[in-house]
């Protein structure tokens, strides 16, 4: 399939995403079914990683996959999925989505693709690699024709997938503390507020490490798929920026990757899904120094957290199944992040190359806005009193909490690093403090309250 220009492409997802402001479907699941899939996403030698401005594919230490299920029987079909990737962005975001739905028979508003965001993984956004290649001197964003790869391979799991179903009778869910991961990286401040330090994925100062957790969600929840006794799907929940070091073009699935693929090992006959929660603000900084020694302790008190998860579960037969999609597309940030300064900072090759690709990645995301398509799709799976909730980008901590405290008898489950479009998303009080998430952010502050309603309809009733 070759892809579509911009112009081509925005007519395209206008008539394929019309803009609503919700659309909800519910179905008694008398005939539910589940058809799991998973297909291989490993960049090859020499492909560019993290956008570009890390070192590229030198080796692979572990593969990286995409893992997900079809469900069918409550309406279209629903389709959820985790990429080891670092992102997808705008059109490549959709594209996914597309691909997948079309695989499946169902429409891409009941698709929801969300990257794990491992750094040593492609960050894919087809927009900003037009752009890069018009320089002549950048390195690619994204390879498109193993892009292109990707998309075939999932489109032939999907259909591989749906010729084995299996028929889901149960639910459960499921939740276990996780020990000496997660930490707030925006944790020195000065009296007014003001983010002066922050802890990276990796943090060697031993001052910030000493500081206390800060604001994290500390629990890993787990929601699974059962036919009868059987366990068939579980899915995992958890928020940090899942990184233990980086940048030596050693591609990996880093500690979450390979505490989901031990579980995996442990339970061959169940399909194991990783999902990065709210991490715009969370990394593990404060337990990780950087050391390779440090990722296997780190992988094990994932794994350690998902084992306990899943024997906490608790089965429960399945009622009513309902899929929401709500649609935003914020404005972007004005000031001194105008087309004309992005474009002009594209183009200076005094620059190094993040100040360069980077910029791209931005610029995509403005020329959206003003084209006012295609919207983010925002969407939750609620099955009895679970709920499974889909946001995009690099989304603050505080919206999965928020999000929690909007459904307080219902399980929710949050998986951010949908639609990686607006990059980084603060809360809208956190713009005032500055700090580098807030300098990466693409989208003004309305963001806030746009995400916030969009979670308020698709959690509440």
């Amino acid at each position: 399939m070759l892809l579509p220009d911009r112009r081509e492409f925005l007519a395209t997802s206008a008539a394929l995403l019309p803009m609503a402001a919700l659309a909800a479907d519910t179905s008694r699941a008398a005939d539910l079914a589940i058809a799991p899939f998973r297909f291989d996403v490993t960049p090859p030698m020499g492909h560019p990683l993290c956008g570009g401005w890390i070192k590229p594919v030198v080796a692979v230490d572990d593969p990286l996959e995409a893992i997900g299920f079809v469900l069918t029987g409550a309406g279209k079909p629903i389709v959820l999925c985790a990429v080891d990737w670092t992102g997808l962005l705008n059109e490549a975001h959709v594209a996914w989505r597309t691909a997948l739905a079309e695989a499946a028979g169902t429409t891409p508003d009941r698709v929801a693709v969300q990257c794990v965001h491992q750094h040593n993984a492609p960050f894919a956004c087809l927009d900003a690699e037009r752009m890069v290649l018009k320089q002549g001197d950048l390195p690619h964003i994204v390879e498109l024709d193993f892009y292109r790869t990707c998309l075939d391979r999932g489109r032939k799991a999907v259909a591989a997938g749906l010729k084995k179903t299996r028929r889901v009778t149960h639910v459960a869910s499921g939740q276990a503390r996780v020990d000496k991961v997660a930490s707030n990286r925006r944790i020195k401040r000065d009296a007014s507020g003001k983010v002066i330090a922050s802890r990276a994925s990796a943090t060697k100062s031993p001052e910030l490490r000493a500081l206390p957790e800060g604001t994290i969600d500390p629990n890993l929840r787990t929601v699974a798929f059962f036919d009868k006794d059987t366990k068939i799907a579980a899915c995992h929940y958890y928020a940090t920026h899942p990184m233990s070091y980086y940048g030596d073009g050693r591609v990996s699935s880093d500690f979450v990757g390979l505490a989901r693929k031990q579980r995996q090992q442990e339970e061959p006959d169940c399909t194991h899904i990783y999902f990065t929660g709210c991490s715009g603000n969370v990394t593990a900084g404060k337990y990780n120094d950087g050391s390779h020694e440090q990722r296997p302790i780190l992988a094990g008190r994932m794994h350690d957290a998902i084992v306990a998860a899943d024997k906490s579960l608790k089965r429960e037969t399945i009622g009513a199944v309902t899929w929401k999609t709500q649609e935003v597309l914020p404005p972007p940030r004005g000031g001194q992040y105008t087309e004309a300064a992005l474009k002009a900072q594209i183009e200076d090759k005094k620059r190094p190359v993040v100040g360069r690709n980077r910029v791209a990645y931005e610029w995509a995301y403005i020329r959206r806005a003003e084209a006012k398509t295609p919207p983010i799709v925002l969407s939750s799976l609620q099955i009895n009193d679970i709920a499974i909730l889909h946001l995009p980008a690099e989304s603050f901590v505080e919206y999965q909490l928020r999000a929690q405290k909007l459904a307080p008898s219902r399980f929710v489950a949050t998986a951010a690093y949908g639609d990686g479009g607006p990059w980084y998303i603060p809360t809208a009080e956190e713009y005032q403090n500055g700090g580098y998430e807030v300098s990466v952010a693409f989208c003004a502050p309305d963001i806030d309250q746009q995400l916030t309603q969009g979670m308020t309809k698709l959690l509440k009733g």
